[in-house]
């Protein structure tokens, strides 16, 4: 277990005032977090089942866009149709200058209006962010230590005047003095050494260096300055500083559990760590809680991988989100699968209850399993007092997003699968349960599982069944969750992260 000690080789401490490791007073506690009731059940009264709070409303929120989508080509004006003139028919009575009798259908003449062009699509929004494929953890024993040390060299060089500006986009073949600046300006940060610190013609060694600068701010590394990246290089020096300094106050104190086994979320990142033996196993894209429902800080250990979940929604969505929604629309329970309990596990009928009213909190709402359930069909179950969690999602494509703060606060995990079938090794594969399923086609008598090994297809066959299954670990793995904007890791490779919660305030 490692511990932070004061250390005389950082003066951060006296810069930031350390505190401990907690929630920054700045935080909104969890919108997912159970608020007290009157009517809590005794310990003894029995529940449906144990309430699953997640961090999704129903519907799913929409995506937010990766950055400004680009404006679509204005649509030429529709050509107009000019109507084709036959020949006149002798036998027919010309009705040039005669108004048409009565009744009678509308002239030819009269072409018919023509159809306007269709709007051309929108181009897609190309992503220019990238899942890290560094093998380092981007939370280590010594991080805390290591990104104090580098506040001091980024206030240090914030004090000596930060960089220069690079001016605008450049690419390979490039030369001139802005190709200068750009050098100068990725040599103060060590991203570009000795002699090639000068010069006014792009090398290979430059376009190294600014595939470098890119892994360490998490964009594609395409070695071109454009875009995200060019607007990461004119951060300035003491943005860079604030972040790595709020960055270390907010791991002070910091007491996890660093085993040979671990599971890490930074939030800025939108990436989750599998550690194991000091080295990411793998890393995965996620999505977090978006700015008014920030996803906490907190340490916890995952006790159980649960198929097929359950999902009861959190007072305060069904108090900000469901209720108003039945106002409206009161099939929407029927329609999102969604059952009204007792805390005594009687089933409620929703016309029972007056939506006018906020008496809906007094009860137990729970989403069913299913492909349409917020928890989707997989969660990492582990207790923490913010009732948050790692899991599944039933809107994958939000994934392909650069931006992705779009949840209550819970963290979806792309590729969950592969998360949890290593969350599970060693752990004995026993038969399934003997239960009637409770959606889904196939029967349980149909699966065949492989009684060594927990893997992907395996897990996927079990919630095939549409049989709730919960797979508790002997052994806990631990996990964190930390807001770090700015780190360095052992090797003293400084990394940055956009403050999209804006909560580095240390030095501003």
């Amino acid at each position: 277990m490692w511990r932070v000690q004061k250390t005389p080789a950082l003066v951060l401490a006296v810069m930031l005032g350390v505190a401990p490791f907690a929630p920054a007073a700045s935080w909104a506690q969890s919108p997912l977090s159970p608020e007290p009731m009157a009517n809590q059940p005794p310990a003894s009264a029995q529940l449906p089942a144990a309430p699953d709070i997640d961090s999704s409303p129903l519907p799913p929120p929409a995506a937010a866009p990766a950055s400004p989508a680009p404006a679509a080509p204005k649509a030429e004006a529709p050509k107009a149709e000019v109507p084709k003139t036959e020949a006149p028919n002798p036998a027919a009575p010309s009705s040039a200058g005669q108004a048409n009798p009565p009744g009678a259908a509308p002239a030819q003449a009269a072409a018919a209006k023509p159809k306007p062009a269709p709007k051309p699509r929108p181009k897609p929004v190309p992503r220019e962010m990238a899942l890290s494929d560094d093998p380092t953890p981007v939370l280590q024993p010594e991080t805390f230590f290591t990104t104090a040390k580098a506040s001091e060299r980024y206030a240090a060089i914030a004090d000596s005047g930060g960089w220069p500006v690079v001016p605008g986009d450049l690419r390979p073949g490039a030369r001139g003095p802005a190709v200068e600046i750009l050098r100068r300006r990725l040599a103060i940060e060590g991203d570009l050494v000795g002699a090639e610190a000068n010069g006014t013609r792009w090398t290979p060694a430059l376009t190294a260096a600014v595939k470098r600068f890119q892994f360490r701010n998490g964009l594609r590394q395409t070695g071109v300055v454009a875009g995200m990246t060019l607007r990461a290089m004119n951060v300035p020096a003491n943005v860079r500083f604030k972040q790595l300094a709020s960055s270390a106050q907010r791991l002070a104190g910091l007491n996890f559990p660093f085993g040979d086994k671990y599971v890490a979320v930074n939030i800025p990142s939108l990436a989750v760590d599998a550690v194991e033996n000091g080295r990411v196993f793998r890393r995965f894209a996620v999505i977090v809680g978006e700015p008014d429902h920030q996803s906490p800080q907190l340490t916890a250990k995952i006790i159980a991988v649960n198929l097929n979940p359950t999902w009861t929604v959190p007072v305060s969505i069904i108090k900000n989100e469901i209720i108003p929604k039945m106002r409206k629309q009161p099939n929407y329970l029927a329609r999102a699968h969604i059952r009204i309990f007792s805390y005594q596990g009687k089933e409620i009928n929703p016309a029972s209850i007056d939506w006018n009213s906020d008496k809906a909190t007094n009860y137990i709402l729970r989403q069913d399993s299913g492909k349409g359930n917020a928890l989707g069909l997989i969660r990492l179950q582990m207790p923490n007092p913010d009732s948050v969690y790692m899991h599944d999602t039933p809107t994958r494509n939000l994934f392909a997003n650069d931006y992705r703060f779009l949840s209550h606060g819970c963290v979806r995990v792309q590729g969950v699968y592969d998360l949890a079938a290593w969350v599970l090794e060693g752990v004995p594969v026993t038969a399934p349960p003997a239960t009637v399923a409770m959606a889904g086609p196939a029967p349980v008598t149909s699966i065949s599982p492989d009684l060594g090994v927990w893997t992907a297809q395996l897990i996927q066959q079990r919630i095939a069944s549409g049989v709730r299954e919960d797979i508790k670990l002997p052994r806990p793995v631990p996990v964190v969750w930390v807001y770090m904007t700015g780190w360095a890791s052992a090797d003293g490779m400084v990394h940055f992260r956009d403050d999209v919660y804006n909560i580095d305030t240390v030095g501003g």
